[in-house]
């Protein structure tokens, strides 16, 4: 995988989340990803976010990588068996898929499915456990495979964990790292020092941080992740710059774009961007940011 290559070389990588539609027409991602070919080193493909029933990540990834777009398959222990994330898997490699990131999954009471039943068949690290296994040649059952997938495998760190939480968390993340993730994707970031702080923490272990860029959509979004989102540090005086702005959309873009480039100089691995449906300023913030 070209993004493996480049994190190995130190740099500095551009991922996006696209969300997989909700229905059978995928016409729309595939437009929004096609626009910023080249300037998006590999799209993040969310497996069903929030519990809301979507295209799989797996079909996602799929289509974009047979438009010759490298593509992460995010891949989560909430709705299927090990059998069906191990066939997932073995299915995502054969088509050409070179990266998963996996998750624990959002329980179905927080989607739009509720009477569903969560499987959590295995938990996270046992998955991260059976990809490394999948890569070593072999089942969870220990039967040998006729070809071995060849995987990036990220899992997500909660940067931003409250002090009293933050050891486990760094203990937790020496765990996925010892089960074969190689990249971790933080929460959403508005606040550098609070990440540096955090780089700071895990700089023993050899894996690349990927921070997550989230693109603002208004005021008072700002506003409720400062207030409700105990892992996000929005600081005031972001607020106060989107309450000064005559038009806040555009300069959520600016902040998004001047967040990554400030990643970029910091010498990060790399940055997500999360538009959460707004695929559309993707080239309005790549630009931003000199790319």
């Amino acid at each position: 995988m070209e993004l493996a290559r480049k994190l190995d070389a130190g740099t500095f990588v551009v991922l996006a989340e696209i969300e997989p539609p909700k229905g059978a027409d995928a016409s729309a991602m595939v437009s929004a990803a096609t626009k910023v070919k080249g300037a998006v080193d590999a799209f993040l493909v969310p497996e069903m976010s929030n519990a809301v029933m979507r295209m799989s990540s797996l079909s996602g990834a799929m289509l974009l990588q047979a438009k010759g777009m490298d593509a992460i398959m995010q891949v989560n222990c909430r709705d299927r068996n090990r059998l069906a994330l191990q066939a997932d898997l073995l299915g995502a490699s054969a088509c050409g898929v070179g990266g998963v990131m996996a998750v624990g999954g959002e329980d179905p009471s927080f989607g739009d499915h509720h009477e569903a039943r969560p499987v959590y068949d295995i938990q996270l690290l046992e998955l991260l456990a059976a990809i490394r296994g999948l890569q070593a040649g072999r089942d969870m059952a220990g039967v040998e495979l006729s070809g071995k997938p060849q995987f990036l495998v990220g899992a997500a760190v909660n940067s931003g964990a409250p002090t009293h939480e933050l050891d486990r968390e760094v203990v937790e993340m020496g765990k996925k790292v010892e089960a074969g993730a190689r990249f971790f994707v933080t929460p959403p970031v508005f606040d550098l020092n609070v990440l540096e702080a955090f780089r700071q923490r895990v700089r023993h272990y050899d894996v690349h941080l990927i921070p997550t860029v989230l693109l603002l959509k208004s005021l008072g979004m700002a506003r409720y992740l400062q207030r409700h989102m105990a892992n996000v540090s929005v600081p005031g005086a972001l607020i106060q710059r989107l309450q000064k702005a005559p038009d806040k959309v555009r300069e959520c873009t600016r902040i998004a774009a001047e967040t990554m480039a400030a990643l970029r100089e910091a010498r990060f691995s790399g940055a997500l961007i999360s538009t959460l449906g707004w695929e559309h300023k993707l080239p309005e913030i790549l630009g931003g940011m000199g790319v």
